[in-house]
């Protein structure tokens, strides 16, 4: 291994490694989740563009063992829909991502994240009937959901915007999530590659970080078995609403200040 082409900021290590475990932990347990917030840790110490690169390689092998872990726990019908509409976002993703900023990107996805969840809070969300799949939701939201796991890896809150009102079972809906992702993320690996987001820099490190990936998938899976379902969903809609502001906070911050 040429270490002359690791990061060599400490600091990057300091908040990489437990992003990385973040992650791991939220895809295989909670169909994405806090894990969203990888990219905007490890961007405090590099670019986002550059900390998006270094994840991918990480994501996809994060994603063969949520296949494997969930490989008999999805649902069809939403992944058929989803998926038209999150291509067409990779693509528009790829053809923007050298026009558009992170900043407005993390304003973005925060509104909505937020939004959902105050939304639900305050409709009578637990109370209220269960929606069926729908392919015009479905596509939007797959669309925004390509897009931003494209340019950020935070396809997670459109995917929970359209699925999470439909209440499914807490193991079809997180092997629906794992099952959507690493779609994307391999429908996403030659546009990044084209974009020069896989360097040999960017190789290297996400080689020094996958040892923790595992261990963050292990924990997901392990959590996602002992938390019973309501308690579940409550701490997926919390953590969507604390992400949300974080990247609203971050996105706007950037942007006018």
């Amino acid at each position: 291994m040429n270490f002359s082409l690791l990061i060599s900021d400490p600091l990057f290590y300091v908040v990489a490694i437990p992003a990385v475990i973040m992650v791991g932990i939220s895809k295989g347990g909670f169909a994405g989740g806090i894990g969203l917030i990888a990219v905007p840790l490890m961007a405090l110490t590099i670019s986002p563009l550059q900390a998006a690169g270094i994840m991918l390689p990480i994501l996809m092998v994060m994603d063969a063992m949520g296949v494997w872990a969930y490989r008999k726990k999805w649902d069809a019908r939403n992944l058929f829909i989803l998926l038209p509409g999150a291509v067409i976002g990779i693509g528009l993703g790829a053809a923007t991502a050298r026009f558009v900023s992170d900043d407005m990107v993390r304003s973005i996805i925060g509104f909505v994240a937020v939004a959902f969840t105050l939304h639900y809070w305050f409709s009578g969300g637990e109370g209220r009937p269960a929606q069926e799949p729908s392919r015009p939701r479905g596509t939007l939201w797959g669309l925004v959901g390509g897009y931003t796991s494209f340019v950020a890896h935070a396809g997670s809150p459109p995917f929970q915007v359209y699925m999470l009102p439909q209440k499914l079972d807490k193991s079809i809906y997180v092997g629906t999530s794992v099952m959507f992702f690493a779609v994307v993320n391999w429908v996403k690996l030659a546009p990044y590659a084209w974009l020069g987001q896989l360097a040999p820099e960017n190789l290297m490190t996400s080689a020094v970080l996958l040892p923790f990936a595992p261990i963050g998938i292990v924990l997901g899976l392990w959590l996602h078995n002992i938390i019973p379902e309501k308690p579940f969903f409550r701490v997926i809609y919390g953590m969507i609403f604390i992400v949300g502001l974080k990247l609203l906070w971050d996105g706007l911050a950037g942007l006018f200040f």
